[in-house]
């Protein structure tokens, strides 16, 4: 395979310092190569993935033993499509360093290659109840997908509900949290909630998802007109709301939804103990249980937990991993400015 040339942005000294402090015992001239096909990594994530995996691939043919490495690849297929080699190097990466923080990322790769119920396993791993807060979070969403790929949205409003509903100020996850929880209302026949959260999820998203749009063609049954007299993100949301408003009536919000600024009904429809789920396809890694889920029956895994499917017959899983968070992990923060790597647009399709 050929290496890319290394683009005159990306420069070895806006690679994060704990990754630049794993290359110190490369030689000078290598450690800087390393470092260049990194941060060029990070920065052509969201408008190239093909070519940021490019770059992964130049630095783990160079230093395959160093699990940054191996993590950028891992995450750079993912955003490229290629879950398969996804999941074979954010595991390699994983026996490197023993960390877990990247199981929402395999859990959205075995659902990008069709496997849902493994994506729900993951729910198994002792690990999983050490994710942070955000990683948390992404991994409901992700397993709340994977509920609707088996035909079980109302377990997958069920796992989602305590978090989306839960009182305080929107944590900086809100807009996927709550266009997730919209979905699987609208999945399971709820309309009227789903319409409500999409806004809700308009309303803090920065424009960076369809939720506004959601939200008013689930209403007026029609797609949002792009006007010219829509000229701004706020008009757009006012759209929406003005939409939702024609509801009219309904059950009035929980506090929990007030405090998250939802106007609708409240959940009370779902059904379902949070009783842990019993998963017999997991990965022999798995062991226990972690975060708890809703008590339903999951459907037969029809393929072997050996077998990887060709990703390229997949449509793009994406329920996860922002690219922005995924480049400061790789670039300094300090100099991601000038980068310019900016954080990467909604991911909200549904693999099916």
């Amino acid at each position: 395979m050929q290496t890319p040339p290394l683009p005159d942005e990306a420069r070895a000294d806006m690679l994060d310092h704990d990754v630049r402090r794993s290359l110190r015992g490369l030689p000078t001239n290598l450690a800087d190569t390393i470092a260049r096909h990194l941060v060029a990594t990070a920065l052509l994530l969201d408008d190239d993935p093909a070519a940021a995996l490019a770059h992964a691939r130049a630095a783990a043919d160079r230093v395959p033993r160093l699990p940054a490495v191996r993590e950028a690849v891992g995450i750079a297929a993912y955003h490229a499509g290629e879950y398969a080699t996804a999941l074979v190097e954010l595991r390699a990466a994983r026996r490197m360093d023993g960390s877990g923080h990247n199981l929402p990322l395999m859990a959205d790769s075995e659902r990008g290659l069709g496997r849902p119920e493994r994506a729900i396993a993951y729910l198994r791993d002792p690990q999983a109840d050490e994710l942070d807060p955000a990683a948390r979070a992404e991994m409901l969403i992700v397993i709340s997908g994977a509920r609707r790929d088996l035909g079980q949205p109302e377990a997958a409003v069920v796992l989602l509900r305590d978090l989306a509903t839960a009182k305080g100020a929107p944590a900086p996850w809100a807009p996927r949290l709550w266009y997730a929880y919209a979905e699987a209302l609208l999945a399971a026949g709820r309309p009227e909630e789903a319409a409500r959260w999409f806004t809700s999820a308009a309303a803090v998203d920065d424009g960076e998802t369809d939720a506004a749009a959601r939200a008013y063609e689930i209403v007026t049954g029609q797609p949002m007109p792009e006007d010219e007299d829509v000229e701004s993100e706020a008009d757009v949301e006012s759209e929406a709301v003005n939409a939702v408003e024609l509801l009219g009536g309904g059950q009035a919000a929980t506090d929990q939804e007030a405090a998250a600024g939802v106007t609708g009904s409240g959940d009370s429809s779902a059904a379902g103990a949070t009783d842990s789920v019993d998963i017999t396809d997991a990965d022999p890694d798995f062991g226990g249980s972690a975060i708890e889920e809703p008590n339903v029956v999951d459907a037969p895994d029809a393929t072997s937990a050996g077998d990887l499917a060709d990703s390229g017959d997949l449509a793009d899983a994406g329920d996860l991993a922002d690219s922005g968070d995924v480049t400061a992990a790789v670039v300094n923060p300090a100099d991601s400015a000038e980068a310019d790597s900016g954080e990467a647009a909604e991911r909200s399709h549904d693999p099916s």
